[in-house]
């Protein structure tokens, strides 16, 4: 989902830094081999993940939801030398194609793949994080950040993906859609909880970037 006008949007994507061919390479096989396609990134998006990753410079990441490892790959270009990212996903078929592009990436011993229920994986975790990734089941959003939030380093950064949803947020809610529901929510709490400070960014589906204070 773009919300600026196709021109100004274009126009942004050429004024950007262009995406590694890893990257471009993983993108055209998540489309020829994968389900849900869209769920990637995405090229502009993955640029901005990989900016704020090389401005924070952070030790230790989290990802909730690592899908096909496009973000993940991303993420691990601002990481310290030595530096882990946890990335959790529950669909185990996809590991296979994670492996094959972390290896090829130079990233592969910085980066582990935990497969599974992030709710139940998340608590038995004993590390501090400088940088969360939430881009999972919507529906659990609120449930990661109350997981997450006391596992952050001061000044760690969450970033949180799909906070528009398609501009759904905007719209008279169904009461049957409660992804629309949590988001709403969600969004709320992002912007209400005093343990961080919030700015929501318009990039494709929606990027908040939250700073624990």
């Amino acid at each position: 989902m773009h919300f600026l006008p196709e021109k100004i949007d274009n126009y942004v994507v050429e004024h950007s830094q262009i995406e590694p061919k890893i990257l471009q390479d993983l993108t055209r096989e998540t489309w020829q081999k994968v389900l849900n396609p869209r769920m990637l990134s995405g090229a502009f998006q993955g640029r901005v993940l990989s900016m704020i990753s090389k401005l924070i410079r952070p030790k230790n990441i989290l990802e909730i939801g690592t899908y096909t490892g496009y973000s993940a790959l991303c993420l691990a270009e601002g990481i310290q030398e030595g530096g882990k990212i946890i990335t959790i996903d529950k669909n185990e078929e996809l590991e296979t194609l994670q492996n094959t592009y972390f290896q090829k990436s130079g990233f592969r011993n910085n980066i582990t793949q935990l497969v599974g229920n992030a709710i139940e994986i998340i608590p038995t975790l004993n590390t501090k994080f400088d940088l969360v990734f939430i881009d999972a089941d919507k529906s659990n959003y609120i449930n990661y950040f109350h997981l997450v939030i006391d596992k952050m380093n001061s000044g760690g950064v969450i970033l949180s993906d799909n906070v528009l949803w398609s501009g759904k947020v905007v719209e008279t809610l169904d009461a049957k859609d409660k992804d629309t529901k949590v988001l709403l929510e969600y969004n709320k709490l992002l912007n209400t909880d005093d343990r961080i400070e919030t700015v929501l960014l318009p990039i494709r589906d929606g990027l908040t970037i939250s700073r624990v204070k």
